[in-house]
């Protein structure tokens, strides 16, 4: 069930899918939604899932002028969001944006119990060498109204050479229709994209923040895809090694977007850490 809630930088929507179970909070890519993750949830039957649109470019709804919408703020609004809906113990699942990590670098992380890491930005990989044009183009009046074009073309969304490179099995047009149709229709949202797509920082700042990471303690899976190229092969094992209690689950034939490739994979090697680290 779709919910909305007001935080600091505007409305944000989440779908909840209710119950008792322990919670998962899954956080998604760009310009994605909450329906990056929808052949994965249903295989978790047991816990309760919720997942957030945040301001990444796909979101519903423009926030306010002027809201923080860096990678780092919009990782504070997702601890915003933690806070608010008050969940504690909270199972983090992150693909593609690895930007959920900074509330860890920026002491917040106090509500997450345990991260789950699919194929996700890590160290100085924000954002990854093949969308470096998308924050070029963030930079220049009208880029983003151009990129959102782009996306309309179907070479962009099936090329490897493009936006296709996320995923081996290739993104329903229906379901990208859906992600970039935001975008496409409001001005206030591509304001929004411009400056989510524009803010990473440099390359000291990110590995600093990535040396912060150690201080989480909790049990934190990394699943990474052996046929990525968006995602460097050895920050699977480089990321599980940085967490105390990491550990590293590979996952062939699969691109950027597990979540899309190796649904069933992904839901089975969730559910065996949540049932380990319980």
């Amino acid at each position: 069930m779709r919910h909305h809630i007001e935080l600091s930088a505007g409305r944000i929507d989440y779908e909840d899918t209710g119950g008792d179970g322990p919670v998962l909070v899954f956080a998604h890519g760009v310009p994605m939604n909450e329906t990056q993750w929808r052949k994965v949830v249903p295989l978790l039957s047991g816990y309760r899932c919720i997942l957030p649109t945040l301001p990444l470019g796909g979101h519903r709804q423009p926030m306010r002028p002027g809201a923080d919408l860096t990678h780092r703020g919009v990782a504070l609004l997702l601890g915003e969001l933690l806070e608010r809906l008050d969940l504690t113990d909270v199972t983090l699942v992150l693909n593609d944006w690895g930007g959920g990590q900074f509330l860890v670098s920026e002491g917040r992380a106090q509500r997450v119990g345990r991260m789950v890491l699919v194929a996700c930005e890590a160290f100085d990989n924000f954002p990854p060498a093949p969308a470096k044009a998308l924050a070029a183009a963030a930079r220049v009046p009208g880029g983003i109204w151009l990129v959102v074009q782009l996306m309309r073309t179907r070479w962009f969304r099936h090329s490897p050479r493009a936006y296709g490179a996320m995923s081996l099995r290739g993104i329903p047009d229906d379901v990208f229709d859906d992600w970039i149709a935001p975008a496409r229709r409001s001005r206030a949202i591509r304001r929004d994209f411009a400056a989510f797509a524009a803010s990473a920082p440099d390359r000291a700042t990110l590995l600093a923040w990535s040396e912060r990471l150690a201080a989480f303690t909790g049990p934190v899976l990394v699943v990474w895809a052996q046929d990525d190229p968006l995602m460097p092969r050895d920050h699977g094992p480089r990321l599980a090694a940085l967490y105390p209690a990491g550990r590293l689950v590979e996952i062939a034939d699969s691109s950027t977007l597990v979540p899309e490739d190796q649904p069933e994979q992904l839901a089975e090697a969730i559910l065996e850490f949540l049932e380990d680290s319980a």
